[in-house]
């Protein structure tokens, strides 16, 4: 490693009073004193928390990465990072997500370390930490933590999102407490996230494609011996990454992003995966805006059979080939020449992927579905944009117009939604309002709202939902989301009354209130905005500063990145 100057060495090479202090405290951990003569320091970034229970195994995980750095001649230093469990925390996880960004980039930059390993699981671990060491721009390198075992009721496969189903069945009273009971304890049967290409599994792929993760990295089950396997290559790679000086910012080009949208299409991928991507691009100032991931561009079919788009499991996609396999059967699509952390381009690393599963793993002359990815569109609710996943959605209802039934918000919808006396039909459009990343605040799952239990009973599946907040990954339907602007930023969507009629027509990528102009600034008018209600601490901040989602929902200043320099001593 005499080659390459070590960042570390700016506090382990120091000579006199500064130096004794920056070694002298790390070996009172037992460190010997050749550690610190000019081995690369990796940090090892952790999001372990038992609150996180998808990442609850990554103590263990650390260490198969620390043996990889230890072989590799390097010096491992673990630290924690907040943790996001999307599951527990309220009010939603996507509120604190820009906060680990900070904690990340802080992290890192404040610190003596060459390089550092990412520990991502739940789904917004992964942006979080990808958008902080992006913004420092040191060596990096991700490792999932890997999803669940597929889960097992009454002798059939199950997964996240039929979480959504037991819940409909539930409401129908086609499933009584017991049954429900039953599902529950079949549902997580080991550790990792969510067993569905869900948004933790998608972002694990999102790593991959990019190129900023060991190829295979997303589909290996948590409790397979091959993920820690993978984590100790994952610690040996990055020690030579430090000498190669390969940096995310040589690796996330414009062609990498473009990758990932093909391959996020042909796994019908999650809607989070476009505010995510937004803002990973933002802190690199890789130009990239939400019309790049709409479908038409390229027509990329659906490859991947797995939950909530098909039948399968991650479990599945791993032992079918995983994520190589997939960008090896829609390798006339992607940009093969794009290097990735392992100094290779796609073009060497897929020569021996393929499909050992076509039903899992599809190919493009006879695909799960053509019609996949996301639908881009805009109108007078949403000028800036808003998003449906088509691999989710109802052919049926891709074109449709239909009487506004409204919610003002999350709570007036828990309220009224199974009033039996609630003006609405199947043909009705679902609305719900201030749900955004001001409004809420931070945007919650909830875009995927249940339907009337009136409506369920008659046996109606589906209708036509919009809102300006988010859905679980995991999630599927008819769903308008992201509506950009929100209705707390004064968005067109807070101007939407009951009884208007609403058109969405995906074939031309539009969604519009059919109402005169006239009548729209009357209302314009008299609407009277939104005021932050917070007065102190992060929220406020989030509120202040946030952007739409259209740009990635992150916070104003955070854009770009501020390196890896620290430009003050602290003795």
């Amino acid at each position: 490693m005499e080659s390459k100057k070590l960042r570390s060495q700016q506090w382990f090479g120091r000579k006199g009073k500064d130096g004794f202090i920056y070694r002298a405290w790390m070996k009172n951990q037992g460190i010997p004193a050749d550690e610190f003569e000019g081995k690369p320091v990796i940090g090892i970034c952790n999001t372990w928390s038992e609150l996180t229970p998808c990442n609850a195994h990554f103590r263990e995980l650390a260490e198969s990465v620390k043996r990889g750095i230890l072989q590799a001649g390097g010096f491992p230093v673990e630290f924690p990072v907040m943790s996001l469990g999307e599951t527990l925390m309220k009010p939603t996880a996507m509120l604190y997500r820009n906060l680990v960004s900070m904690d990340v980039e802080e992290s890192i930059r404040a610190n003596p370390v060459d390089a550092v390993v990412l520990l991502c699981g739940c789904d917004k671990t992964t942006p979080a930490l990808l958008m902080g060491a992006c913004s420092v721009d040191i060596p990096t390198i991700v490792v999932s933590g890997g999803p669940m075992l597929t889960g097992k009721y009454e002798g059939k496969d199950i997964g996240t999102s039929d979480i959504w189903r037991f819940a409909t069945d539930v409401k129908a009273g086609r499933m009584n407490d017991e049954q429900l009971s039953a599902a529950e304890a079949g549902m997580c049967r080991s550790r990792g996230h969510c067993a569905v290409m869900g948004t933790a599994s998608s972002m694990a792929v999102m790593a991959e494609a990019l190129g900023m993760a060991l190829p295979g990295n997303a589909a290996i089950p948590a409790v397979d011996a091959n993920r820690k396997v993978l984590a100790q290559y994952s610690g040996r790679r990055i020690v030579e990454m430090v000498q190669e000086d390969l940096k995310p910012s040589t690796i996330l080009t414009k062609k990498a992003f473009e990758n990932a949208i093909d391959v996020n299409t042909a796994i019908g991928g999650s809607t989070n995966f476009i505010i995510h991507l937004l803002a990973i691009a933002g802190r690199l100032n890789v130009p990239l805006d939400i019309d790049a991931f709409d479908a038409k561009l390229k027509n990329i079919p659906l490859l991947v059979n797995l939950q909530p788009s098909g039948k399968f499991f991650m479990e599945d996609l791993y032992y079918a080939g995983g994520i190589p396999a997939v960008m090896q059967a829609m390798a006339k699509y992607l940009h093969m020449d794009v290097k990735t952390v392992t100094g290779r381009t796609w073009a060497e690393l897929l020569q021996d992927a393929y499909s050992l599963n076509p039903d899992v793993i599809a190919n493009l002359d006879k695909p799960v579905k053509k019609e996949s990815g996301f639908a881009i569109v805009k109108g007078n609710i949403c000028p800036n944009g808003a998003v449906i996943k088509l691999s989710a959605a109802d052919p049926a209802l891709l074109k449709h117009t239909g009487k506004a039934v409204v919610f003002e918000n999350i709570e007036d919808y828990k309220l009224r939604i199974d009033d039996p006396d609630l003006d609405v039909d199947a043909s009705s459009v679902l609305v719900l309002k201030h749900v955004g990343a001001k409004g809420y605040p931070g945007m919650p799952e909830v875009g995927n709202m249940s339907l009337p239990q009136k409506l369920l009973k008659q046996g109606v599946t589906d209708m036509v939902r919009i809102s300006d907040g988010r859905m679980s990954g995991t999630g599927f339907g008819t769903v308008v989301l992201h509506v950009s602007p929100e209705a707390a930023d004064n968005g067109p969507l807070a101007l939407v009354q009951n009884g208007d009629l609403i058109a969405l027509d995906i074939e031309n990528r539009s969604l519009d209130m059919l109402l005169p102009e006239g009548e729209l600034n009357r209302r314009r008018a008299q609407h009277a905005g939104f005021a932050n209600p917070q007065t102190r601490g992060y929220v406020k901040l989030f509120i202040d500063h946030v952007e739409p989602p259209h740009k990635g929902c992150d916070l104003d200043f955070l854009k770009g990145g501020s390196g890896s320099e620290v430009l003050r001593d602290s003795h």
